[in-house]
């Protein structure tokens, strides 16, 4: 009869319903014990086996009804030799507080010998003296294994000198480490719990689409590069991460359990950097080299100079043009074109790319009429200071945008421009103008020296396409 009703009290059964039967203590006790991880076996006050489950049972092959009712481990579980040291270890966890650790080796029903490590201690009665002992033991290697995990995971989290971050599996950080928060720019505990795309401005869709790839289908075979913008005071740092991923499942369940995903990154961003650097040097000498070949082909120096703009433009600019000055091309110190000598300079175009699609530079400006630069205009910079100049609209709105290209004469698609003086022998002979459009990043140091080489070998070009034409009878000593 249930609790209730021996107290008169009415429950959820009815009168005539049988009372459902529950496990009693020993029932409990026994599945407790077998279900363990740890092999247990308990002694009373005499030193006799009282309980041993299954785990002690696989470890060394005796079964509970052989070795339940045996006196101490001499005879059966240990060898002479090691009998008095082993009974004195366990009787003094009997009298001793607490838990003892002790190590020595058991003998299998076979007889081999199993090395294991024991956490004994006392079980006292309701008098408070001791009534027994307990002792859970485990195979050294396998104790070893567990303690190496646990201090890797420990070491993992607290001393790694890369970025570890364990992720749930709703993609929000659960664990990180003190390296991955100075990475992504805030605490430990501040990070727990927070959308990714709270931490990061670029690159979370990329992020996640692994993590959730990971969760699905498991780790991938090898490490990811990804370019990512981490949030800070001084506002957006671009940063690429080299990043491995592991899913993470649950030991304790027969079937895995994802409980999300380890993610270890490291910060490659300089090597990353030097090796884009590195590939773009080589490319553009590349360039160099096979436009120097090609324009030793051509007979018309002025078709030498647009084949040098060709190769230049490939992956450095959407559109180029190459204006000269006006008139004969004066030495430094001294007037020359221009207006009659005073006043800016006069641009005459020479060739220019199609601005509508790809396509070859085309020599144009046969009948030598200036272009409409107005004062200030980057080209005519370019040529008052003998070096290079950048330009660009900056952030503004499309329509803004386009004004700004029209009203530089440049195709309205324009938003960066880089122009480069073309000097040979002393004297300016003109300007070669790079635009970019709103695709592309501004031009930068490097790419003004890029410039600048491509420059001087189209000046060279341009120049005996002059002298040639002077020499021909030419108008003014120019390109015709």
């Amino acid at each position: 009869m249930s609790a209730s009703r021996r107290s008169g009290t009415t429950d959820e059964l009815g009168p005539d319903e049988p009372e459902r039967p529950g496990p009693d203590g020993s029932d409990l006790l026994a599945a407790l014990l077998d279900g363990m991880d740890a092999a247990l076996c308990a002694f009373d006050a005499d030193g006799v086996v009282t309980h041993w489950n299954r785990e002690a049972e696989r470890i060394l092959g005796w079964s509970a009804r052989e070795a339940v009712g045996r006196r101490g481990f001499v005879g059966w579980a240990v060898r002479e030799a090691d009998a008095a040291e082993v009974e004195s270890r366990l009787t003094s966890a009997m009298h001793a507080p607490g838990r003892q650790v002790h190590e020595f080796a058991l003998l299998t029903k076979d007889g081999g010998r199993v090395l294991v490590r024991t956490q004994s201690a006392a079980v006292r009665g309701p008098d408070g003296k001791p009534a027994g002992l307990y002792s859970a033991f485990s195979e050294v290697h396998a104790q070893i294994d567990l303690e190496r995990s646990i201090a890797l995971s420990e070491a993992l989290l607290e001393d790694a000198s890369w970025g570890v971050v364990l992720v749930d599996a709703d993609l929000r950080p659960a664990v990180v480490n003190a390296h991955a928060a100075r990475a992504l720019g805030t605490g430990r505990t501040t990070v727990l719990g927070r959308p990714l795309g709270e931490l990061l401005t670029r690159g979370v869709e990329e992020l996640e689409n692994a993590l959730t790839h990971v969760l699905a289908e498991g780790a991938p075979p090898a490490p990811a590069e990804m370019w990512v913008g981490v949030r800070s005071p001084d506002g957006e740092k671009r940063r690429c991460w080299r990043s491995g991923f592991l899913r993470l499942a649950s030991p304790l369940t027969e079937e895995p359990v994802p409980l999300g995903v380890g993610w270890l990154f490291q910060d490659v961003t300089e090597a990353k950097l030097g090796e884009q650097e590195a590939a773009l040097l080589r490319f553009r000498a590349n360039q160099l080299h096979r436009a120097s070949r090609a324009a030793a082909e051509c007979e018309d120096p002025a078709e030498a100079a647009t084949v040098h703009l060709d190769f230049a433009l490939a992956g450095f600019a959407d559109h180029a043009v190459i204006d000269r000055v006006a008139g004969p091309p004066a030495a430094d110190g001294e007037a020359g074109g221009g207006a009659s000598g005073s006043g800016a300079q006069r641009l005459v175009r020479v060739a220019s790319t199609p601005s509508g699609g790809p396509g070859p530079s085309a020599l144009t400006g046969h009948a030598g009429l200036p272009v409409r630069y107005a004062d200030g205009h980057p080209a005519l910079q370019c040529v008052a200071r003998a070096g290079s100049v950048r330009a660009s609209a900056g952030t503004v709105a499309a329509e803004q945008a386009r004004e700004w290209a029209r009203v530089r004469q440049w195709p309205e698609d324009t938003v960066h421009a880089l122009c480069a003086v073309l000097r040979s022998r002393g004297r300016t002979l003109g300007v070669v103008t790079f635009l970019r459009s709103a695709g592309r990043s501004p031009f930068e140091r490097s790419d003004a020296t890029y410039a600048e080489d491509v420059a001087v070998r189209m000046a060279a070009s341009l120049d005996l396409a002059g002298a040639t034409d002077a020499g021909a009878g030419g108008v003014d000593g120019g390109i015709a």
